[in-house]
This record gives C-alpha cells, sequence and structure tokens, in this order.
C-alpha cells in the first residue's frame, strides 16, 4: 500500500437508468454492494482510507460504509470537478497522487491500477487517464493522442469529426492526478457548456497550456471499465465476478462440471477436489470443504459445510452447518440454526429447523425435526415430527443418544427421549421416556372377519 496516495470515490449520482428506489452503488453484484469492491480496491493500493464524494441518499450510503471511507457531500451535483472539488477539504495532496475512482465501476484490476500509477510516475504526468478500446466505443469520448504518444484532448462524440470517430480509444473515466495540479486547477474551471456543469476533463486543456504532460494507459479488458448504470450492466457485472469467482476456485482444484450454469456469491470458499454440479446456486458467505459434492439444484446460502459431504439435488440450505461426511438430501431442506454432526444423514424431503443433530444420526425420509437435540446415532423413521409449537411459543425436543423413533410418530413438545429407547411407530409421544424404555400410544387393532364380503353383497 501506497501512503503517498490518495483515493478519491465519486459516488453522488442517483442512476436513475436503473429505475429503483435505491442508489445504484447499493446494489449487489455477486452477493455484495457494487461499492464494496471499489473500496476495497481502494483499501489495497493506499493506506489512506478513500475519500467518498456522496450525494442522493447519504445517509443509506454512509451505513452501508460506515469506517471504510471518509466522506464529502456534493449538494448539488454539478458535474465531476465540483464533486472532485468536494473532497479537497478531507486530502493534503501536497508531494501526492490522486486517484479518481467512480463507485459505480467495481471490475478494475488492481493490476491495472498499479500500471496507471506507475506510468504516471514514470513519466513524470501531471495526469494519466486510464484508457479503453470496446468493440463499439459509441458514445464515449475519443482520446486523441499528440506525436508523443501524450493525450492531446478528449473529444465528445457529438462533436467528434468523422475522423476523430474512428478512433478506437475512449475515456474510461479514472485517473490519477499529482496533488499539486489537481484542487489549484479545479478552482479555475468553468461551467460554461449546455450542462452548466464542470468536468473534471477539462482540466486536460488547462495542463497542457501549463506546460504539463498528460498521458494515458490502456486497460486490457474494456470490461474493468464498465459503469453500472442499468440493469443490464448491472447483470453484466455480476456475471463478471461470478466468473472471476469460479475461474479463481478452478485454479484452486475446485471442479464445475459446466461453470456457466453455477450462480455463486463473490465470498464463498470452496475446498480441493469439491465437485459442482450445474444449476447449483452458492450464496452469503457459504464455505465448503475438501472433497464435497454438490449436485444439481442445490441452494446454499450462508451455510458452512465440512470436508466428504455430500449434498444431493434440490438440497435448499440457510444458515446452517454440516460437518464431515454427511450426507444431505436429495430434496431436503435445512432452515436457519440447523447443525448437523458428524456422518449424519438427513435425507429425501427431510425439513430441520433449529435442530442438533449429533455423530451418525438419521432421518432419511420425510420428516420435520424442528428445535430439537438428536442425539448421536439416533434413527429417526419416515414421517416423523417434531411437533414444537403449542399456539403460543416454540416448545424443544430431545431424542437422547442411540434412541429410535418408529415411523410416522408424533413427538409432542417439549418431550425428551431417553437413551436408547425405542418409540413404536404410529405413536403420538406426550410424556417423556425413559431410557432403555418402549413407548407405545397405537389404538388397539381390531379385526372383523368376513366384513368385505359382507359389504360387497350389500
Amino acid at each position: 500500500m501506497n501512503e503517498n496516495l490518495e483515493v478519491i470515490i465519486l459516488a453522488a449520482g442517483l442512476g436513475t437508468r436503473m429505475k429503483s428506489k435505491t442508489i445504484k452503488i447499493l446494489h449487489r453484484a455477486a452477493g455484495r454492494p457494487i461499492i464494496d469492491y471499489v473500496l476495497d480496491l481502494a483499501g489495497e493500493l493506499s493506506s489512506n482510507p478513500p475519500v467518498m464524494v456522496i450525494g442522493h441518499q447519504r445517509d443509506a450510503v454512509q451505513s452501508a460504509v460506515g469506517e471504510r471511507a471518509r466522506f464529502a457531500v456534493q449538494e448539488p451535483q454539478l458535474g465531476t470537478g465540483h464533486a472532485v472539488l468536494q473532497a479537497a477539504p478531507h486530502i493534503d495532496a501536497a508531494g501526492k497522487r490522486v486517484l479518481i475512482l467512480s463507485g459505480d465501476v467495481p471490475l478494475t484490476r488492481r493490476e491495472t491500477l498499479e500500471r496507471l500509477i506507475a506510468e504516471h510516475e514514470s513519466n513524470g504526468n501531471a495526469l494519466t487517464l486510464l484508457t479503453m478500446n470496446p468493440s463499439d466505443p459509441a458514445m464515449y469520448g475519443r482520446i486523441v493522442r499528440d506525436e508523443d504518444r501524450g493525450v492531446a484532448r478528449i473529444v465528445e462524440a457529438k462533436d467528434a469529426s468523422d475522423e476523430e470517430k474512428r478512433i478506437g480509444e475512449v475515456n474510461a473515466g479514472i485517473y490519477v492526478f499529482s496533488g499539486e495540479h489537481l484542487f489549484d486547477n479545479l478552482q479555475n474551471l468553468s461551467n460554461e457548456n449546455a450542462q452548466g456543469e464542470y468536468y473534471l476533463t477539462d482540466l486536460i486543456a488547462a495542463l497542457r497550456e501549463q506546460g504539463h504532460r498528460v498521458g494515458a494507459v490502456v486497460a486490457d479488458d474494456p470490461v474493468e471499465a464498465l459503469g453500472v448504470n442499468s440493469r443490464a450492466d448491472l447483470a453484466q457485472v455480476d456475471s463478471e465476478m461470478q466468473r472471476r469467482v469460479i475461474e479463481r476456485l478452478m485454479r484452486e482444484g475446485v471442479t464445475f462440471r459446466n461453470p456457466a450454469t453455477v450462480v455463486i456469491d463473490s465470498m464463498v470458499t470452496i475446498g480441493s477436489d469439491t465437485v459442482i454440479y450445474p444449476f447449483a446456486t452458492i450464496e452469503g458467505s457459504t464455505s465448503i470443504g475438501n472433497g464435497c459434492v454438490i449436485e444439481p439444484g442445490v441452494h446454499l446460502t450462508n451455510v458452512r459445510i465440512g470436508d466428504n459431504v455430500h449434498v444431493k439435488t434440490g438440497t435448499v440450505a440457510e444458515d446452517a452447518i454440516i460437518e464431515d461426511e454427511a450426507s444431505i438430501g436429495p430434496y431436503a431442506h435445512l432452515r436457519p440454526g440447523t447443525k448437523l454432526g458428524r456422518r449424519v444423514k438427513v435425507g429425501n424431503f427431510v425439513e430441520t429447523k433449529k435442530a442438533v443433530f449429533g455423530e451418525g444420526a438419521k432421518a432419511s425420509h420425510l420428516s420435520y425435526i424442528g428445535d430439537a437435540e438428536v442425539g448421536a446415532d439416533v434413527n429417526i423413521g419416515a414421517g416423523t415430527i417434531t411437533c414444537n409449537y403449542d399456539g403460543v411459543r416454540k416448545n424443544t425436543t430431545i431424542i437422547e443418544d442411540g434412541a429410535f423413533i418408529g415411523s410416522d410418530s408424533q413427538l409432542v413438545a417439549p418431550v425428551r427421549i431417553g437413551r436408547g429407547a425405542y418409540v413404536g411407530a404410529g405413536s403420538t409421544i406426550t410424556k417423556d421416556v425413559p431410557p432403555e424404555a418402549l413407548a407405545l400410544s397405537r389404538t388397539p387393532q381390531r379385526i372383523v372377519d368376513g366384513w368385505a364380503a359382507k359389504k360387497k353383497k350389500k
């Protein structure tokens, strides 16, 4: 990190093309607000907290960003030059470099900005711009170079001649200034233009008139300068973020059977030799250990998974913990507060909520286990329900180690099933069952001989 680098992040715009009540920099890509990526980048480059220039929804922005930045307010919004000027009271720019980023441009790589700063310093520039060569320059400002490959001027598309429109290099909107040349010149900017605004790019002409050099570095990939101005832009940023995450995970030893179909957030971690099948969705702070298998259609949100876990097709889990060698699904639903110990099996169409399973416990079919403490090596038969809600409060069911719960049982909480006890199939249990006991609550079976034949005769 560079102590002699100050970072300004322009984040005052509302982003009307998003058609949203939420300011655009707080919209999420790969699970995080897009401003988070810009803040991360600033933190990697400079030891000084960045100055964020905010305006619209500034209370929401300050709440989301917290102490990761200093804040300057631009009110009203009078252009990029005016925005940068609002940061002046927060920065001692003498002898420093000032990097200006946009809060809605989250895909720029650290390596690209390091090249930009190096170019600025090695050539003694007063200003160095990041530029790009998009496939369609469209309405971007064209970069006109001089005979020394410096930047002579930026020509906006609407003002460009036919020859200038053929220039492929355009302005990417990221700048490095020498501090001593920035704020004094900003004070002298004019707003005599159609929009009545102060443009940061007007400093190019001012600096060149003073005899200073303006340089530029071309980004390797134009996507690095993509700004989020619409839902389509947000989708493109989200896709690129996820592509980068998957690319990194594959380098670290994770197999994706069809990477293009997986939805994955940027905070997700996955261990080596894990296999992710198509159409998995892995969100939030989910962590997956080594040697796991995540089958198609699995949806994980803030789940911690150990090693050698098999999560089968259609399973949904949120805010849950799954320890080593467990098997989940298919079509299981682990709700918040679930914790499954080693070698636990939670099978077809089983739902859990605030349930803790000890090592080797099993609930293999068609059960609801909520607000429960399930001991080690417990076997829960198909169709079992912990009746946890009495109409007023949730109550706890405790099943001690080694107990066996027969199929189609209802355990009416609060209730405790003792160590090694048996509950017969089809029972409704309302009282505690002692260890090693058998509990039954069935209606006695009655046989009426010949009943079916008599019915048919009638």
